[in-house]
């Protein structure tokens, strides 16, 4: 019964509290979803109360309303954070994306300039709290309930909320798209189910086997039709065999400049030259997952899939991961990587050994010459290595050496006395005009390379491959439109966005156009049939595939695109809450595709690609 003499404290803060974070999750939903799906405000509202509820029933009454408030600033850093993230990488964190906030230091500026002014919404309610705290002081209200109500009245609410959870969760965690996921089951009940699903793929690796996976895997393989007709031997197999081998892996570059000109100015001179000299590949998507950069760097040496939960040089650099240095060191080859950053920038520190690179060469190895935040350009990059590797010619030494660039990093700032091009007056200060300037010094720098070789008597002995690693303009900054009028083409936000390069060229073998569908799972088993490795023969698993020896392919990306999308052939292919209410993008016209029915059979095949290469991976062995 209700007692109006017990003088309590009132329950101010945890409505307070409570309707100021519902506000929050609302405007979060608007920032993730450009909308809000009101059905679903419930779902919110549910794992808020549970949370109040905890808090309501562990703290000591003395210390319930800091506590509330500290809780409710908490929330409001968490929101701004994820805001921030998605705007940057367009997909809801989870939990997993504290592992990496020891990078942020790193890439300053990249944060700064992804912040909007609306993000600072989220700490509006400090005037808000100011004026309550006030108010609080002025009046005392008497009215309370009976002490063994006030007691149950949190764990009844939390009960009831936990149960309104539990039922969405069971209800939409099997939602493939990981955004639409999150819509449906709101933010923190997005991070259980996150929790939930990583708890499971503990289970299955606790009591998996590597070998029954990698049956799985060889079984799974021919589900999918990659050969007209089985090849008694590849096509350019050892056509580079005993050569060295140099791979650039250029930042956020997309395949549009290659072939293009802005006011009669070729943006990639050099890689043009290179194209058609090379095998040239301008249907590769990128692959990456949550380590972005580093991710590719494991791909490009692995063939094998980003979880997408954790960048891979964090999560498995403890591994004896399967690589093209293990396979080369076989044949006698050294294994040198080579970076401009600070190794330790997304755990390389881990990532290199567990590769089996030799040495990596970072930071402290090159002279300083202040051309972004990451200190040295590509041309000191170049310099510096083909120092090192020119010593390697000399004794003979085979190498295989990787060179990682940033001079064309986010925000593309090219100093004035690096420019090589004019860019037009409607496109100077625009991130648009910044990136072709920083893709032409890109281009610019590989040429010095190029130079370096020839001059060096390396050219000849040395194949090049040279791929980008992401895309870099960002879509909140460039509207499809403008840049399709701006460049005189067709720029479609997801599949041109997400087109990189890939060049691939070997002394004395005639250049071609090479138009299989790829992605970056599928560079180093194009490479190991060209340097005459056979990864069969090497009982070597890959996930991905040789371009130049497969007639069909298909490829799964997912972090930056929901799971469960894929590029094929014909198609780009992004689910929706189910397969049907997925669509699909035309490779060839960029034009939306209607009737997708016949590719479901691709669609299973690539989630149970993805899953099976999680499960390979997490049961690898540890170093």
């Amino acid at each position: 019964m209700l007692d109006f003499t017990i003088r309590s404290k009132p329950k101010t803060p945890v409505i307070a509290v409570f309707v100021l974070l519902m506000l929050k999750l609302l405007l979060l939903r608007y920032f993730f979803f450009h909308g809000i799906m009101w059905s679903r405000i419930a779902v919110d509202a549910a794992s808020l109360v549970v949370l109040l509820s905890l808090i309501e029933l562990i703290t000591p009454s003395k210390a319930k309303g800091i506590v509330y408030w500290i809780f409710n600033l908490l929330c409001s850093f968490i929101f701004f954070a994820s805001a921030l993230y998605f705007q940057h990488f367009n997909t809801v964190p989870t939990y997993t994306a504290l592992f990496e906030l020891k990078q942020v230091g790193q890439i300053k500026s990249s944060v700064q300039s992804t912040i909007e002014p609306a993000n600072y919404l989220f700490f509006v309610d400090v005037v808000v709290i100011a004026l309550a705290w006030a108010i609080s002081k002025l009046i005392k209200r008497k009215f309370s309930m009976s002490t063994p109500l006030r007691k149950r009245w949190p764990a009844v609410l939390g009960v009831i909320a936990l149960a309104v959870s539990i039922f969405f969760i069971r209800q939409d965690r099997m939602i493939t798209n990981e955004v639409l996921q999150a819509e449906h089951l709101g933010f923190f009940n997005y991070q259980v189910a996150a929790g939930l699903r990583a708890k499971e793929e503990a289970a299955v690796v606790a009591f998996g086997n590597i070998e029954e996976t990698v049956d799985k895997i060889n079984t799974q393989e021919k589900n999918f039709n990659y050969q007209d007709q089985l090849q008694k031997k590849p096509k350019f197999f050892g056509a580079a065999k005993g050569k060295n081998v140099i791979v650039i892996q250029m930042e956020a570059f997309q395949n549009f400049p290659i072939h293009l000109s802005v006011d009669n100015q070729e943006l990639t001179p050099v890689l043009n030259g290179l194209a058609k000299d090379s095998f040239y590949f301008p249907r590769v998507f990128q692959q990456i997952g949550q380590g972005n950069t580093s991710d590719a760097e494991f791909m490009s040496n692995t063939s094998i899939y980003p979880t997408a939960t954790v960048a891979m040089s964090t999560g498995y650099g403890d591994r004896e991961l399967p690589s093209m240095p293990r396979l080369l060191e076989k044949r006698n080859y050294e294994a040198d990587t080579f970076h401009v950053n600070d190794v330790k920038f997304w755990d390389r520190n881990k990532l290199y050994p567990a590769l089996n690179f030799t040495n990596y060469y970072d930071k402290p190895y090159y002279k300083n010459d202040h051309f972004n935040e990451f200190g040295a350009s590509d041309e000191e990059l170049y310099k510096f290595g083909i120092e090192t590797l020119s010593k390697l010619h000399q004794e003979h030494k085979p190498f295989y050496a990787q060179f990682i660039t940033v001079s064309s990093h986010f925000p593309f700032n090219v100093p004035e006395d690096r420019m090589k091009i004019t860019i037009p007056d409607s496109l100077k200060d625009t991130q648009l005009g910044n990136y072709l300037a920083a893709v032409n010094y890109t281009d610019y720098a590989i040429g010095t390379l190029i130079d370096q070789l020839k001059q060096n008597g390396m050219w000849d002995d040395t194949v090049l491959v040279i791929y980008g690693d992401h895309f870099g303009l960002q879509p909140q900054d460039n509207d499809p439109e403008m840049v399709s009028q701006a460049l005189g083409i067709k720029y479609d936000p997801r599949v041109t966005r997400f087109n990189i390069p890939l060049i691939i060229h070997v002394p004395g073998v005639q250049g071609q156009e090479v138009k299989r569908v790829g992605g970056q799972v599928d560079i180093m088993p194009t490479l190991a049939n060209l340097l005459g490795i056979s990864l069969k023969d090497e009982n070597f698993t890959a996930f991905g595939h040789d371009l130049l020896n497969i007639d069909h392919n298909i490829i799964g990306s997912r972090y930056y695109l929901p799971s469960g999308s894929f590029f094929n052939d014909e198609i780009m292919y992004v689910p929706g809450k189910t397969f049907e209410e997925g669509d699909a993008v035309n490779l060839d016209t960029l034009d939306p595709v209607e009737d997708f029915s016949k590719y479901r059979k691709d669609y299973d095949y690539n989630l149970a690609q993805m899953k099976l290469s999680d499960e390979y991976v997490k049961l690898l062995p540890k170093r």
